[in-house]
């Protein structure tokens, strides 16, 4: 309930009650309010309804302390030129082609068009030149190319169909007695959240190429698919020498490309770990309370099992699965992607 709402409940209840009580003066006493004030409230009511009790602002924008016409379009027009500038930098720039105006003037301007964020203007910029088929400058390129850089770096993901990007995180399950150590190898297909998971006692550059070679790669092939893209963290297990390194080697052998995330930001690859928070809670937190595993095999199989209730039964209220299932995710994403590349 907003502020509004609140006082409008307040001012019918005071009517209400007048009502049923036949007394006015009471129900101003009970209320904490003047007859005068009841009086002016019923006036109202009868006049407009419920709605006409709403407090009503009497500030009105005074028009004469905008800034001239010309200077507004001038603002916009650097704005749709150099998206990347702040409020500050575009003042001090308008200042050399002889347009004088603060940054708080500009702030305000910005506020008005809906240009006051870097993505705003990037939108803006984008739209306009969808609509009037201009090209775009270096500096727009500069910028819309900086904006996709920091979408990567802060966890947005660009995915276009199944398979365009693959997610791939290590997850550390717990220490299994008479095991010990036990790491997940993680892979989610970004557009789709299919997801597949393989166990191992030891966190290598070969488990990280075995979980592609057993489990990702025959999937996507049994569907006619490819990935062509994989995120992952800097560790050691993703990263080092490419020619010496076994997972950068067969990522080359396949020819998919490598994208790492930004130095400490594990939220770049935030669709890995929030999977691993969706595994954590709905399989490892309840089947380590209800059975005791004496190897590796055995956690491997439920998992298995939980993982296919999870792709082909469990909705999905990601960005692009919309309440379906990740596999039905996944084989729509494919009929689309394969409609669009024949026309």
């Amino acid at each position: 309930m907003n502020v509004q709402q609140k006082i409008i409940k307040n001012k019918v209840g005071l009517l209400e009650l007048a009502e049923e009580l036949g007394n006015v003066s009471k129900a101003c006493k009970i209320m904490g309010f003047s007859r005068d004030t009841f009086y002016r409230y019923k006036e109202l009511r009868d006049e407009g309804g419920i709605e006409n009790l709403m407090d009503r602002t009497r500030r009105k924008p005074n028009h004469k302390n905008r800034v001239d016409e010309q200077v507004e379009k001038a603002v916009i027009e650097f704005a749709f030129e150099n998206p990347a500038y702040g409020q500050l930098r575009a003042s001090n720039e308008l200042r050399k082609q002889g347009v004088f105006i603060s940054s708080g003037g500009i702030r305000s301007i910005w506020l008005r068009n809906e240009l006051e964020t870097f993505k705003k203007r990037l939108k803006f910029v984008e739209e306009r030149v969808a609509k009037e088929g201009g090209v775009l400058t270096e500096s727009q390129l500069q910028a819309l190319e900086k904006k996709q850089q920091d979408d990567i770096e802060c966890g947005e993901i660009e995915t276009a169909h199944p398979g365009y990007l693959g997610s791939q995180d290590t997850f550390y399950v717990g220490n299994l007695k008479g095991v010990g150590r036990i790491y997940q190898q993680t892979f989610v297909d970004t557009y789709s959240k299919v997801a597949m998971c393989k166990l191992y006692t030891t966190k290598t550059p070969i488990t990280s190429a075995d979980l592609l070679n057993d489990r990702v790669l025959p999937f996507f092939e049994s569907h006619n698919a490819s990935v062509l893209r994989i995120l992952t963290d800097r560790g050691t297990e993703y990263c080092g020498k490419q020619e010496q390194h076994d997972y950068q080697l067969y990522l080359a052998i396949n020819d998919i490309d490598h994208t790492k995330t930004k130095a400490r930001h594990p939220q770049t690859n935030g669709i890995c770990e929030r999977f691993h928070k969706t595994i954590l809670q709905e399989f490892y937190q309840t089947m380590f309370r209800k059975k005791i595993y004496k190897s590796i095999e055995d956690l491997q199989t439920d998992l298995d099992a939980w993982l296919n209730k999870y792709n082909e039964e469990r909705t999905h209220q990601g960005k692009m699965c919309n309440g379906r299932t990740p596999m039905e995710t996944f084989i729509d994403g494919l009929k689309i992607w394969r409609e669009k590349s024949l026309n």
